[in-house]
């Protein structure tokens, strides 16, 4: 496992990691369209003990073993999470120093810690969203104006 700067770790499975990930992802997905709680029971070699498991916690846990099972590395990251410029770069697929472009112009919001820039993941998501949302506004005036000069698609 490999720690990230913000303390999370990375899970990177081994072989028999993703083989045991693809069949509990199998046996849990027959169980995917459940709106209501999991009751689980969990065996170990002294007690068995049954529990619940919500089904937003089940959704995850389907999308991290099937990623597990497909031999990627997962990170689980909480929204109130902080990153790095690196790391908030990496997410939006844009350099380093565009992101802190974006920063000192407050279009994203983030702190200073020290010298170092911090961003909350939660804020970077919204921007990404609102980010494809004008995208697709664009997308679909283009579309409109190109069928209405009849350029043919």
């Amino acid at each position: 496992m490999t720690q990230l700067a913000n303390g999370n770790e990375v899970v990177t499975p081994s072989g028999n990691d993703m083989a045991l990930a693809q069949k509990a992802g199998r046996k849990l997905s027959a169980c995917r369209g459940l709106d209501s709680e999991l009751r689980l029971e969990l065996k170990t070699q002294d007690e068995t003990e049954e529990f619940v498991v919500p089904p937003s916690a089940v959704r995850v846990l389907l999308r991290v073993l099937s990623e597990m099972g497909q031999g990627n590395g997962v990170v689980l990251t909480p929204l109130k999470a902080e990153l790095t410029t690196q790391q908030a770069a990496d997410l939006l697929n844009v350099s380093r120093p565009h992101l802190v472009k974006l920063l000192d112009e407050r279009v994203i919001p983030g702190r200073k810690v020290g010298s170092h820039r911090r961003v909350l993941l939660e804020d970077l998501l919204a921007y990404k969203r609102a980010t494809e949302e004008k995208r697709h506004e664009a997308l679909d005036e283009l579309v409109a104006l190109s069928q209405d000069l009849k350029m043919g698609y």
